[in-house]
């Protein structure tokens, strides 16, 4: 079928109501960048799950680099976005006003060249990420280790989706099917997902990012749930095998172990993230027990926008105190956000 026809399906659908949920935050932004909702017929209902990592990360870990930022010769390392995410009483931005020690850096391996330039200075990376980004911080301790630097530490907060499907699916999150994380397939393979489709009964369709590639992967998925085919389909098979990459998966079983972590919004999920292996924990700046998940703002209803139970319209706090400039919440900090790319919309 051309495109067109599958826009005009799509876009004139009048059969049982669809609700669909992506869980891939480049999705998340792509979908409203190309206005995909705007194709879709009112009985299909596309949802924004927990795919952006800086979405997900919880409250007591943004505490925690504020407080190594403020340890005497010690800097933190960090992506831009993770300056703003809030934690239980202020940013690491609003930390950094006060004397903390933040430096924004565009790749973990910056920090090599800081630490090596600064030998007497500690410098913590904030690790934060899924299957996708898990693989370029072993790359950073491959390197720290063959150089000598003991002074670069990470702090962890690497999630991976299999367990946050799982407590979607077993916490009354009423999806019809799930546009897989595309970024995750190409690291993880397509049948990650296989067992999840089948444990569920529900289907999951792998997608690209551009217009017609999401495109075609929602209708696959719409003619899945259509026909009851609870199965994974891979419509990306330019960029995803069916299997894993096992070069990626040796780094990772490497320098990470499975672990119970916490989500924001959504408590501690058992075996849904990654913590440094034993033998690797003088790289580790504290990450363990980083399980508490305080709102600076108790009106913010993040979580439950991570869960597909409420939308970012439904918040009262979303396009008024809370905006892309002044975020009150996780949702609105990062362009991957539901709740950033609601208020780019709006």
């Amino acid at each position: 079928m051309e495109i067109v026809e599958l826009v005009d399906f799509l876009k004139n659908y009048d059969g049982k109501k669809i609700r669909l949920m992506e869980v891939c935050g480049s999705h998340t932004h792509a979908i409203a960048k190309h206005g995909i909702r705007d194709l879709l017929s009112s009985q299909i209902e596309l949802l924004s799950g927990p795919g952006c990592p800086v979405c997900v990360t919880p409250t007591a870990y943004i505490d925690r680099l504020i407080e190594l930022s403020l340890e005497p010769d010690t800097t933190v390392a960090t992506f831009g976005d993770l300056l703003r995410v809030p934690g239980s009483k202020e940013s690491l931005n609003e930390a950094k006003g006060r004397g903390g020690s933040v430096e924004m850096v565009y790749s973990p391996m910056d920090v090599l060249a800081l630490a090596q330039e600064h030998p007497d200075r500690k410098y913590v990376f904030a690790a934060v990420g899924f299957e996708t980004t898990a693989p370029v911080y072993t790359l950073l301790l491959d390197n720290a280790i063959a150089r000598g630097l003991d002074n670069i530490r990470i702090l962890t907060a690497l999630k991976t989706m299999p367990g946050a499907i799982s407590f979607l699916c077993d916490n009354g999150a009423q999806i019809d099917g799930f546009i897989a994380p595309g970024h995750v397939s190409a690291v993880t393979g397509a049948d990650y997902f296989n067992d999840l489709a089948a444990k569920y009964q529900i289907p999951f369709a792998v997608s690209g990012f551009g217009s017609k590639e999401l495109v075609i992967a929602i209708y696959g998925l719409v003619q899945m749930v259509i026909n009851n085919d609870n199965t994974v389909k891979n419509y990306y098979t330019s960029v995803v095998d069916s299997g894993q990459n096992d070069i990626i998966a040796g780094q990772l079983a490497k320098y990470f172990k499975p672990a119970d972590v916490v989500w924001r919004g959504m408590g501690i999920i058992p075996g849904s993230g990654l913590l440094l292996k034993d033998e690797y924990s003088r790289f580790d700046a504290g990450s363990d027990g980083l399980d508490e998940d305080n709102k600076r703002n108790k009106a913010c209803r993040c979580g439950e926008i991570l869960m597909g139970k409420a939308k970012p319209h439904d918040c009262p706090l979303f396009g008024k105190v809370c905006t892309p400039m002044s975020p009150e919440g996780a949702c609105m900090v990062s362009e991957e956000g539901s709740c950033f790319n609601a208020y780019l919309i709006r």
